[in-house]
């Protein structure tokens, strides 16, 4: 901790904006990992119940099996068999609102993720001017004729700033990949769903 300490301070100024970003980062991740981990896929037979209720064309037992679970999948479902066990209403009908509700739910599975895009930009940047800064330093040692101690500092903060902006950058990221990749393996498993759903309600119409 105590060598830790010291390379912040060694840093500079910009790695108080840094120390933000990766605060910021992690407090993203943890809020996200809460939010979809309860929005995973129900495992216990929920894509089974909906299939053997939409087989028999049983719009309100699919619908209940919905209602049993609260996740994205679950919900985009029930919309598409609220639409879709309307008697005259079309496949295209259905389709729109399916891309309704799915908007609605993208917006919530997005959320906080452009912070993430940001510190992946800016956090290099800051690193950067660290750098700028401390050659700074190291040239106004030079014209002042400092000594050995006084140029090894500056090019420290510069080096120390550079290293941090480009692991915290680095840490976003993969913290934004992870999530990416996430919010698309539900969407994928949404969109499956409803894809049977579709499938059930044009058979009921031919």
């Amino acid at each position: 901790m105590e060598y830790l300490a010291h390379l912040f301070v060694r840093g500079g100024l910009v790695m108080y904006p840094l120390l933000i970003f990766s605060l910021l980062s992690v407090a993203i991740a943890v809020e996200r990992y809460q939010y979809y981990r309860g929005q995973w896929q129900p495992r216990d037979g929920f894509r089974d119940k909906i299939h053997s209720a939409l087989d028999r064309q049983d719009w309100q037992e699919a619908e209940e099996v919905c209602s049993g679970f609260d996740t994205i999948v679950s919900r985009t479902a029930k919309a598409r068999i609220q639409h879709a066990a309307k008697p005259k209403i079309s496949t295209a009908a259905v389709k729109n609102a399916l891309e309704e509700h799915m908007s609605l739910e993208m917006s919530g599975m997005r959320r906080h993720l452009d912070y993430l895009s940001a510190v992946v930009t800016c956090a290099p940047l800051l690193g950067l001017l660290g750098t700028v800064t401390g050659m700074i330093t190291t040239f106004g040692a030079l014209d002042a004729e400092g000594g050995a101690a006084a140029v090894s500092g500056g090019v420290g903060e510069a080096l120390v700033a550079t290293a941090t902006g480009l692991c915290v950058a680095l840490i976003a990221f993969f913290i934004y990949t992870y999530f990416s990749h996430k919010m698309d393996s539900v969407v994928n498993d949404a969109e499956n769903i409803c894809y049977f759903v579709l499938e059930h309600k044009r058979e009921e119409e031919a």
